[in-house]
Parts: C-alpha cells; sequence; structure tokens
C-alpha cells in the first residue's frame, strides 16, 4: 500500500510537471503566433520573453509572469533615462551621450525600416478619419484611462482609424492592451516610428541628427516628452489627419474640423486667445503652418523650460503669423478642447454630494454636449484622481465608450 501511495504521488508530480511544460509552450507559441499574424511585433520582443523564461528556471525566487517580468524591467529602463538635476550642461551632456544606446526610440532597424510602407497600408481601408497618438513610455503605463480615451475615439469615429506611434506598444505586451478593441473590429494599431525617416527633409532634420550623435543637451525635461511633441508635428506634416493626445476624451466627430488648433485660454476683456495648446491637431498634410511649427522647434528648442517645445511653441508662431496671407487655419475657442482648465480639472471627477452639486453635473453635462469636442484630461493633474460613480467624468465616459469595462477602477 506504502508502495503504491509513493508511486501514484511521484505520477502525480510528474503529470503536473508535464502540465506546467506544456502551458509554458502555448503561451510562448501564443506569442509566436500574434507576431507573426498581427505584424505588431518584434522579434526581439518575443526573444526578451524567453530569456526571461530562462532566468525563471535557475532562479529560486518566486515566480512572476513573462510579461511581468518584462513590465518590471522596461520601467527600471525607463526611469533610469531620465536626466539628472543640478548638473551642468556639460555633465548632462555626457550623461546623454553614455545613455544614448539605451534611447530605444532613437533607434533604426528592421521595424523602423517598415515603418512608412505600415502606414500606407494601414490607412488604406477606407478611413473616415486618420488620426495618430504617441506612447513613448513603457507599454505597462498604458492604462485604463488611456484605453478610455482610445475607445471614446471609436465612439466619436467608428470608421476611423488611429495609429499610435509606439515603439513599447508595437510588442506582444501592447497588442494584449489593444486587442479588446481589434476583438470589436475597430482600426487600431501600434507602430514603430521611424524617426529619421519623419524628421528628413524638415527643419528640425539637423537638430534630430547632433541629438542622436549624443553631442546635444536634451535638457532636464525628458527628452521623450520633447520628441512627442516634435513628432505629432512632423507626422501630420508627412501624412495629414489628427493629432490626440491619450488623455483626451472626445465627445463627437472632428469630421467637419480642418487646418484647427484650440485656444487653451482667452482674455475675458477682449476675447482674445492667450495661449495655445498641441494636445489636438487636426491639419492637412504639407501645411504650412506645421512647417512654421518644426522650423520653430529646430531653431529654440530648451529641453530646460516646460512647455517651451509644446504649447508655448505653437502659441509663439501662431502669434507671429496668424495675420498673414497663405496659412489659412482655425483657432477654435477654449469649449472646443480645453473646457475645463488643469487646475480645475478634480472637480469632474467627484460625485455630487448634494442637489446643488447634482444640479452642477447635469449643467456641465450639457454645456460639454452642446459645445466640447472632447474634454482633454490634464493627465498629469487628474491620473491619480479616481473617477467617482455619478460623476460627470463617470457619466461621460459610461456615455462615450464603446467597451465601457471597469471604468470606475480607472
Amino acid at each position: 500500500m506504502f508502495i503504491y501511495r509513493l508511486l501514484s504521488r511521484r505520477v502525480k508530480s510528474a503529470i503536473l510537471a508535464l502540465v506546467i511544460f506544456i502551458a509554458t509552450f502555448f503561451i510562448i507559441y501564443e506569442d509566436t503566433v500574434i507576431i507573426s499574424n498581427d505584424s505588431l511585433h518584434s522579434a526581439a520582443a518575443a526573444s526578451r520573453a524567453i530569456k526571461v523564461l530562462e532566468k525563471f528556471q535557475i532562479s529560486n525566487r518566486p515566480l512572476l509572469s513573462i510579461q511581468e517580468e518584462t513590465d518590471k524591467a522596461d520601467s527600471g529602463s525607463w526611469n533610469s533615462l531620465k536626466p539628472p538635476f543640478n548638473v551642468t550642461e556639460d555633465e548632462r551632456t555626457a550623461w546623454f551621450r553614455k545613455k544614448l544606446p539605451e534611447f530605444d526610440i532613437l533607434k533604426s532597424d528592421n521595424l523602423t525600416e517598415q515603418f512608412h510602407g505600415r502606414v500606407l497600408e494601414f490607412f488604406s481601408h477606407k478611413c473616415k478619419l486618420q488620426a495618430f497618438m504617441t506612447w513613448i513610455s513603457p507599454a505597462n503605463l498604458f492604462g485604463k484611462r488611456e484605453v478610455l480615451g482610445l475607445e471614446s475615439f471609436f465612439k466619436a469615429h467608428p470608421k476611423g482609424c488611429l495609429m499610435i506611434l509606439s515603439r513599447t506598444l508595437d510588442t506582444p505586451s501592447g497588442y494584449r492592451v489593444l486587442k479588446p478593441l481589434l476583438d470589436g473590429k475597430f482600426k487600431v494599431a501600434a507602430v514603430t516610428p521611424d524617426l529619421s525617416f519623419l524628421f528628413r527633409n524638415t527643419p528640425a532634420g539637423a537638430w534630430f541628427d547632433e541629438m542622436k550623435s549624443g553631442n546635444k543637451d536634451p535638457g532636464e525635461i525628458p527628452l521623450a516628452q520633447n520628441l512627442s511633441n516634435l513628432i505629432r508635428l512632423a507626422v501630420l506634416y508627412k501624412y495629414g489627419g489628427v493629432y490626440l493626445d491619450t488623455d483626451f476624451i472626445l465627445l463627437k466627430s472632428f469630421e467637419g474640423l480642418r487646418n484647427s488648433i484650440g485656444a487653451q485660454s482667452i482674455d475675458v476683456v477682449s476675447g482674445n486667445w492667450t495661449r495655445l495648446n498641441n494636445a489636438v491637431l487636426i491639419f492637412d498634410m504639407n501645411h504650412p503652418l506645421l512647417f512654421k511649427f518644426i522650423e520653430e522647434f529646430g531653431a529654440t528648442f530648451d529641453g530646460n523650460k516646460w512647455g517651451h517645445n509644446g504649447p508655448y511653441l505653437v502659441s509663439r508662431v501662431v502669434q507671429r503669423v496668424q495675420t498673414r496671407p497663405g496659412y489659412n487655419f482655425t483657432i477654435l475657442p477654449p469649449t472646443a478642447f480645453y473646457p475645463v482648465n488643469w487646475n480645475r480639472i478634480g472637480g469632474l471627477f467627484k460625485v455630487p454630494q448634494n442637489q446643488a452639486d447634482s444640479r452642477w453635473v447635469n449643467a456641465k453635462l450639457l454645456q460639454l454636449s452642446r459645445e466640447a469636442y472632447g474634454v482633454h484630461l490634464w493627465n498629469k493633474q487628474s491620473n491619480s484622481i479616481a473617477i467617482e460613480e455619478g460623476s460627470v467624468m463617470g457619466r461621460m465616459i459610461s456615455q462615450h465608450c464603446v467597451i465601457c469595462d471597469q471604468i470606475y477602477s480607472s
């Protein structure tokens, strides 16, 4: 009897080991199928996952999933690329030159070589609207709230096509983020951008070449933020369409808009704009104002001043050219894209506490539905604020989502 029990336990252990092996095989096989079928992922990402698996086999520490391990490594690498503070320009340039091989966004490889062809192929499928976003952070930081922004785009444009320019989302983990939308037959893709191609034959080409060589000070502000400011200008200049920040909730279609930029603030006496913002841009390909924006970026780049290469840049340029002939663009009022300023955005997330609050919520929702194309969430200020059920945000997003999963946990 004792021998029988011992053998039984050994047989069960062997079967369990076999089941674990088969499950691991199918996890790796699934990622391989994703890579070959969807053309969204690189061989390097798969190789990285297999290397992590090999680490598991020789490690005695508690096991994480392959994706958790990769995300943890990516986040650590990302944090190490934030420039040092309180150093001289020469010291920071030396730091940047040393770290340059770790800036994947600057690299050229097989994925970047496919960029232009992938853009043309993706937007060849009868898109009612052609839109772009950028994402340079690790894939695991693309959270539920960013996904709600994607959902709102497709609620407003069911036949639209949305491309996210992102090396980190052009991976198996990025595919998993987008898979619910892909399963819903929405046209969304993450594509690794070719920055050398995007900036070539533009006034920012020389700036990029100097930065890529490691001979230019990136400044105290993370380079990714400033690259995003430039990428959005260059991709619209090359292809035309709509650019949206990932923390923007669309409330209605953009199809009637053309060559437009939004004011963030106005002078209450004169009614003239005082600042523009670049979180939403709608422009034709080769538009002269985009060229001027790119020219200004290359000529006046300053990596130490927040907003200098973004909202303040577009404001400076428009102020100079808005009265000149040949530019043909529209400045929309703050109610179009920025109906709530960054220092008041938190109020939209709170549930009403009394009848007066409830009346305010209803009035705000009515105002937004009438006047706004969307709401910029100012993610730097609001990303840690939970969406409360019954709040303006909760009701607004529940009306402008397509999957509508876990709205109140985002």
